[in-house]
Formats: structure tokens, sequence, C-alpha cells
């Protein structure tokens, strides 16, 4: 339940963001998913900022307070008054100046039922995107058509003047075409999708992993793209919604390519970092539901590795869908053949259980309540070779593992989430 003084500043925001979006009437790129978002909103950035001034939501600025300070172009205040006169201060800026960002660009977090009904209520997006719809947050929402709905709200909030960007080869994403006055832009795989991917492969160099490749096809013209620093199928996705995002505002093929090569992932967000002893770490800490950790699971499958080490925390609100929910996580790795599991948290039990009754030697198995023991323990058996993957929810802040495994910690802060003084203080607490 929100305090008063929490509900007070949401309204306070919201009307401040309303004066500067009325004054400056910036296009709007609006994205919501159940994962994806933030690699998306990179590669949307990325392209349009190429030939126009763009802002982005940044850090975790993706909610009822975070959207209007991306609208006002301030940092939270937190607990500091001063602080907060100076995102005063900034709003004010605003209302007077003509220099504004041409296109805003914000990734939606939506949790609970409403929150996407609150962000509608204010801004007025120019063109939505869905990335996909999962398993998550399903505490909340109950059912993935719950949650399907919730997200199609963005898609029905559209005019008849804007552009909704769908996913083809996500069929509760498909569906909503039928609910917007909007014109529909879809990309996927799928070869009837407008914007579409194929020939997508994994590129090695010396044995190393540099990045994805894959073929465009958009109205019978095709063009090679290759994302240098990406390593999962759901960055071609990305990068297909950032191209389609382009396509919408004009952008030449060749210089949205250009955008993309460079274009690198979030802390966090399956990156793929130097190990001690020679291994290799593939860091996915920022946040995990089971369709995401499904996925990372693939990319560890997919590169090159002496052992395919798995080290996985709690999935956090999952409510009901809990135990089906690491246990669907565990058939990954049997299907995937992964070498040795190391479970954090009382949850990812089930996925351990699970593995010891498929007939999973129980040596290749270890389990562990919190983040710091998993870390000193796989930091004993990491092998030269090893291809190690770190993920787990938010909460079970698996980032401390990466943090013990990687070559130079002291680069920690520009490598890893949640490296700032307010969660470094917090000492890791069992939820």
């Amino acid at each position: 339940m929100k305090s008063k003084k929490l509900l007070m500043l949401e309204k306070i925001l919201r009307l401040a963001a309303v004066a500067v979006l009325k004054r400056h009437k910036p296009k709007i790129v609006a994205i919501t998913g159940s994962m994806g978002k933030t690699s998306t909103k990179e590669a949307v950035f990325a392209v349009l900022s190429s030939k126009f001034d763009v802002r982005k939501s940044e850090k975790n600025y993706n909610n009822e307070i975070g959207i209007p300070l991306v609208i006002i172009g301030a940092e939270s205040g937190g607990k500091n008054i001063f602080k907060w006169a100076w995102v005063f201060l900034k709003w004010l800026y605003d209302l007077v100046t003509p220099f504004y960002p041409e296109i805003l660009v914000f990734e939606l977090g939506v949790d609970r039922p409403g929150d996407m009904k609150y962000f509608m209520s204010f801004i007025k997006p120019d063109v939505g995107i869905v990335t996909n719809v999962s398993l998550s947050h399903v505490e909340f929402f109950k059912t993935i058509e719950n949650t399907a709905r919730e997200k199609r709200i963005l898609i029905e909030s559209l005019g008849a003047d804007g552009v909704a960007i769908l996913n083809m080869d996500d069929e509760l994403v498909l569906e909503m075409k039928k609910h917007t006055k909007a014109e529909v832009m879809t990309f996927g795989t799928d070869t009837e999708a407008v914007v579409n991917a194929s020939n997508i492969i994994y590129n090695l160099e010396n044995g190393k992993p540099e990045g994805i490749s894959f073929k465009l096809n958009y109205e019978g013209k095709n063009m090679p793209i290759r994302m240098r620093n990406f390593f999962a199928l759901h960055y071609v996705y990305a990068a297909l919604a950032a191209i389609s995002t382009g396509i919408v505002f004009k952008i030449n093929l060749v210089d949205i390519a250009k955008s993309l090569e460079t274009l690198k992932p979030a802390a966090g967000r399956l990156n793929l970092l130097e190990g001690i002893n020679g291994s290799g770490i593939i860091d996915d800490t920022y946040n995990a539901s089971p369709a995401s950790t499904i996925s990372a699971l693939e990319v560890l499958a997919a590169l090159p590795g002496k052992r395919k080490i798995a080290v996985l925390g709690d999935m956090l609100e999952l409510g009901n869908e809990t135990e089906n929910g690491h246990r669907e996580v565990a058939k990954r790795i049997l299907d995937l053949k992964i070498d040795n599991f190391i479970a954090v948290g009382k949850r990812m039990e089930h996925a351990a259980g699970f593995l010891i009754s498929s007939g999973f030697p129980s040596s290749r198995i270890m389990r562990f309540n919190d983040p710091v023991s998993a870390a000193e323990k796989v930091f004993r058996i990491i092998q030269k070779g090893d291809l190690v993957l770190v993920k787990g929810s938010q909460g079970m802040r698996m980032e401390k593992i990466v943090e013990k495994l990687i070559v130079d910690g002291s680069k920690a802060h520009e490598l890893l989430c949640r490296q700032n003084s307010e969660w470094k203080k917090k000492e890791f607490a069992n939820p």
C-alpha cells in the first residue's frame, strides 16, 4: 500500500510532466513487454539518436515516479528536499526554454494491474512497441492472459495516426493488432512479418564469440546486420523493433545498421565478461523470469566452453506458478545438457529436486541459501575454459557472484548492475 506522501509525490510529478509535454509536444515512443524492454529501448535510442535529439529512460526510471522524471530530465531527489528543489527548478526551466528533445523513448514497467492505464493517463505515445508476453509478475496478474491485457492498453491508447510495432512471433502480442486504430508494423523471424530476420548466426573469431549476425528483410530489400556485442536471440528482436522504429521515422537502413553494430548491452543483461582462470562469465543478473532464464540458458548452451555451468538464483513474483516456473527452467537445463547447476535460494530447490528426480547427477548440483556463499564456492571450482551463466531476480543480488568471478573486480562499478552506493550498502536479505 502506497503512503499518502508517495501518492502526493506521484500526483505532483504527473501534473509537472503533463505541463512539459504540452509545452514542447515531443514525439513519444513507448515500449512494454515481459522481457527485452531495456535492450529494445537501448536499440531504439541508438537508431533514433543517429538523426534526432532523443531522451530515453535511464536507470530504473520506468515507473510512476521515474517516467515523469524522464520527461522533466531530472534524477530522483530521494529523501533529500534540496534535490527535490532542484527537480522543481529543472521543471521551471523546461517550461520556459525552447530547447527540448524531439523524441522521448520510454520503457514502461508494468508490474501490477492498473499500471499501464496510469501511464496512458498522462503520456500519449505516437509509437507503441510490445516485445513479448510471458510469465512474469504473475503473482499480481494471476494469468498470462491478464498480463497481455494490461500491456495491450498501450496499443489500445494509440491514435489513428500512431504506429503499433508488434512481435509477430508472439501470439499474444500479435493478437493486439485487433485492438488498435493505429497502423500496425510487425517484426520477427516469421517471413510474414513486415520487418523480419533470417540466417541468424553466432560469430566466432579465433574461437571466441563475436556477437550475432542476421539478414534483415524489409519490402523486398535485404541487408546484413551485425551486432558485435550481443549473444542472445532476444537481442535480434530488440534490433528488429528498433529497425521498425527507424523506418517509422524515415531513417535510412544503412544508417540504422551502423547504429546497431556498435551498440552494447546494458549492465547485467547477457554481457560476456572475462572471468578468473581463463573462464567466461555470462552476466545476466539484472532480473529473471522463467522465459528470460530459459533464453539465457540457450545462450550458455550455444556458446563455446569446456564446461557449461548455470548459477541460478530464485525467480521472484511468480505466485502460484513458482514451482512450475522453476521446474520449467530445470527441464531446459536437462534438454541443453548443461554440465553443472548451482542453485541459490529456497525456490531454486524446486529446480534442483526436479533435476535429481530426472537422473541429473547430484554430484553436479550445488545448493546455497545466499549469493555470497555461492560465490565463494564457484570461485574455488572454476577452471580454464569454463563458461558460467549467472542469473536471478533482483532481490537475489546475483551480481555479488559475478563481482567475485570477473578478472578485475575493481571494474565492477563499470561492468555490473546495482553498483551505486545505495545498493552496495544493502545487505542480502533472503526474500
